[in-house]
């Protein structure tokens, strides 16, 4: 099976590491392993760059205050110019525009809003998440920084003072530079590993990531994401697909769950690397999906 999801990537130009595990088989009372046959695991403990999949643990971490009374998911933010941040939803607004946390929180997840994440890590407080993986039991996943500390970590190391001025300096760089920068090392960025993101997943699936109505508010979150072309594109219609996208240039991944009509359920985590920068190659979204898919049957014994 190990080199068969090898050869799905490598037709495409990918070195990528996988994990795919039925999360109802895995025994996270005890040391979180997992009973014979019913995972798939290919580099799954590598320490890789995680980007925007990070912000599943800061819904997960918002929704939980909610539920402790904490934080009001009504309240209302306003979203000014120097709040945005490049990528979708909110950067794009030409006005001031006025949202409530839980919006913000809707955004971050579905479109994988930058700005919307944070304003929200604003509120929620950065110095949070951390504490909120060692509680889970995420040994390996290191929360360094949030959108805007990697914005500005990209900025910096390019020469840009803007991102407009970023625009214009990153397509002349050599691969090389490009690769040294700090958002492509796990050492210097938010990192974590395949399978600590299942493990997320899996206790989130399994309400055990904190109170049952915080897990449900990530589940539905998880499930609007309008990106379909990585996991959701592998999976048959019936099969219910949740997931966070992350992507920076030359890096592709997803995390997510399937879920099956008769009761199956489970998570995914891929982190996909090639050779090309360009950050929207449909053939390597799809490979993910086919590879997610592919290992998901393995368990299935189909």
């Amino acid at each position: 099976m190990r080199e068969r999801i090898e050869g799905i990537f490598a037709d495409v130009g990918l070195t990528a590491s996988l994990h795919v595990v039925d999360l109802d088989a895995v025994d996270l009372n005890a040391d979180g392993s997992v009973d014979a046959g019913r995972e798939v695991a290919v580099r799954a403990d590598e320490q890789v760059v995680i980007a925007s999949i990070f912000k599943v643990v800061l819904v997960l971490e918002f929704a939980r205050q909610v539920v402790a009374g904490q934080l009001d998911p009504t309240e209302r933010v306003l979203v000014t110019a120097d709040d945005r941040l490049g990528g979708w939803g909110l950067a794009g607004c030409t006005d001031d525009a006025e949202v409530s946390l839980r919006d913000l929180a809707y955004f971050a997840m579905s479109v994988t809003d930058n700005t919307a994440a944070d304003l929200l890590l604003r509120r929620v407080g950065p110095d949070l998440l951390p504490m909120l993986a060692v509680e889970l039991g995420l040994t390996r996943t290191h929360l360094r920084e949030g959108p805007r500390g990697l914005v500005e970590s990209m900025l910096a190391d390019v020469g840009a003072r803007t991102e407009a001025e970023f625009a214009r300096i990153f397509p002349t760089l050599p691969a090389e530079r490009v690769w040294a920068m700090r958002v492509f090392d796990p050492s210097r960025t938010t990192s974590s590993t395949a399978r600590d993101i299942t493990r997320l997943l899996t206790l989130i699936w399994r309400d055990e990531a904190g109170p049952a109505e915080a897990c449900a508010m990530v589940r539905a979150w998880m499930a609007q994401q309008i990106f379909w072309t990585r996991l959701a594109a592998g999976f048959p219609p019936g099969v219910r697909v949740s997931g966070k996208t992350g992507t920076l240039p030359g890096l592709h991944m997803e995390a997510g769950v399937a879920e099956y009509p008769d009761g199956g359920r489970y998570a995914i985590a891929v982190f996909a690397r090639s050779d090309q920068l360009a950050p929207r190659r449909i053939e390597v979204d799809l490979a993910l999906g086919h590879a997610a898919r592919t290992a998901v049957e393995a368990l299935r014994g189909t």
